[in-house]
């Protein structure tokens, strides 16, 4: 016959003494650690996405097409503006491509805002190897 204790609720399991190691006492665990490890994390995560960011994200130079016009078989010419930063330059690679979307014509063209200015608005003529159905502007970046 096994014994029973007045401090073991009834239904519970009896454990001989000293035979199962200590028992842990029931309480709240803080994770500490876990939190601390997922704080430090995340401000590596984002201490090298903002550097990443600063070496190849590039938001000063922007450009958008004003219209395209003077579309011929050889050519299409391309207006379009760029916001640099101040009195810089940036160069800016224009595309061509035919009505099913293939490529038929590339420039790369260098513009320069004045002084104290930042926005450079350009014409540029695309030579082109078959009829252009549109020009654009894929990306500017700074001129060098």
């Amino acid at each position: 016959m096994s014994e029973t204790h007045a401090t073991v609720a009834p239904g519970a399991p009896v454990f001989p003494p000293g035979r199962y190691g200590r028992r842990r006492e029931p309480g709240r665990r803080r994770p500490i650690l876990p939190v601390l490890v997922a704080v430090v994390l995340l401000a590596l995560l984002g201490l090298v996405a903002a550097r990443l960011y600063n070496q190849y994200g590039d938001p000063d130079y922007r450009a958008e097409v004003i219209t395209y016009t003077g579309i011929t078989d050889s050519s299409v010419t391309v207006d379009f503006r760029v916001t640099v930063p101040e009195g810089g330059s940036a160069t800016c690679l224009l595309r061509a491509r035919s009505h099913d979307g293939a490529d038929v014509g590339h420039l790369e063209a260098t513009v320069t805002a004045p002084p104290g200015e930042r926005h450079v608005r350009s014409r540029q003529e695309v030579p082109t190897s078959a009829r252009p159905f549109i020009g654009e502007v894929l990306r500017c970046r700074p001129a060098g």
